[in-house]
């Protein structure tokens, strides 16, 4: 089968490789759309660790993607609750399941914790292999292209949901990538009422006007936290930090109002410092989520019942053979791009 296979940093090939077989307690999908995500463009500019996964035992070379639906096309011995044909979407967490996180139910702070993908083979591919647990069913009513959203609507939707955000409340969302754009519908559908997103980019500003954002602010002005005060009468509830670098964080902190809370969500490349003194001043917070858990259901039916119109967030679809040139490659040098979605298989 076809398969999107990182080698190292700027190196992935699309080539034939053996498809995978089944094993007790597995599920075969056949992918139908996978994202390219934010973590999977950080892998192909600075690539992996070539230790092997203490769970997996795999390191590169290996196929990425980890935002990915499918439909089931073989089931392994003990799987009872999924069946041939139907329509999946993957929950990608590996994790030990005997960590002191995880016997408390927080598999996503794992300390062996994984990800389809990374970690092993993914969905960059005609066909991926599955846990059981990993499996989950979207109606005929959730397209496959809005499966493959479900995973990083899951990471906005789980930052929201543990954020102090009530209906009514202001919040500023820093970065307007697909991580930003997603966490503003999921702050829009939990009642939000003020949504302020922050970036450097005026095509995703644009983007974000679209989807509902009552301001937007260009990333380069000097009086963003200024302004946000200015329109929020004193700062806002919630700032979600969806960008990672050091000027958004600094930016966020001093947005949200006394007693307001900043959620960090991105992934940061390198470390940031933070002013405990405007910290303590404020008696506000910082916090943040590592992925999600036990949410899943939860994003797929608000996909089913229109609450959250996740595919505005798809910029592109592209052929698993274009991937390097019209995905990672345009992700890149073309800041209008969100979300670009691979199609791994022939149809």
């Amino acid at each position: 089968m076809r398969a999107a296979v990182l080698h190292n940093s700027k190196d992935i090939r699309v080539e034939q490789v053996e498809e995978p077989q089944v094993s007790s307690g597995q599920i075969k999908v056949k992918v139908e759309w996978a994202g390219i995500c934010g973590s999977d463009l950080h892998i192909y500019l600075h690539g992996l660790s070539m230790e092997a996964h203490p769970l997996t035992g795999q390191k590169p070379p290996l196929t990425l993607g980890h935002e990915f639906s499918g439909k089931i096309v073989e089931v392994g011995e003990n799987v009872t609750s999924h069946h041939i044909g139907e329509r999946v979407a993957i929950e990608p967490l590996i994790y030990c399941g005997e960590c002191y996180a995880c016997k408390r139910g927080y598999y996503n702070q794992c300390n062996k914790v994984g990800f389809i993908g990374i970690n092993r083979d993914g969905g960059f591919a005609e066909h991926v292999i599955v846990e059981d647990n990993m499996v989950h069913t979207i109606p005929d009513q959730v397209s496959f292209e809005e499966g493959a959203l479900v995973e990083p609507t899951a990471v906005s939707l789980y930052a929201v949901r543990e954020s102090r955000l009530k209906a009514g409340d202001s919040v500023a969302i820093f970065g307007a990538g697909p991580i930003g754009l997603l966490t503003l519908l999921c702050a829009k559908a939990a009642g939000a009422t003020q949504i302020i997103v922050i970036d450097l980019s005026v095509e995703r500003l644009n983007k974000a006007k679209e989807l509902g954002a009552t301001t937007v602010i260009e990333g380069n002005r000097d009086d963003i936290v200024a302004t946000i005060h200015q329109l929020t009468h004193g700062g806002v509830s919630v700032a979600y930090e969806c960008a990672g670098v050091q000027p958004t964080m600094t930016n966020a902190i001093a947005s949200v109002k006394q007693g307001g809370q900043v959620m960090a969500i991105a992934n940061f490349a390198k470390p940031v410092s933070i002013d405990m003194g405007l910290l303590m001043f404020n008696a506000s917070e910082i916090t943040s989520r590592l992925a999600y858990r036990h949410i899943f259901p939860e994003v797929i039916e608000m996909i089913a019942t229109g609450r959250l119109d996740v595919k505005q967030v798809i910029t592109k679809k592209i052929d698993l053979d274009n991937i390097v040139e019209e995905g990672f490659n345009e992700l890149i040098n073309d800041i209008k791009q969100a979300k670009i979605l691979v199609r791994p298989s022939v149809q």
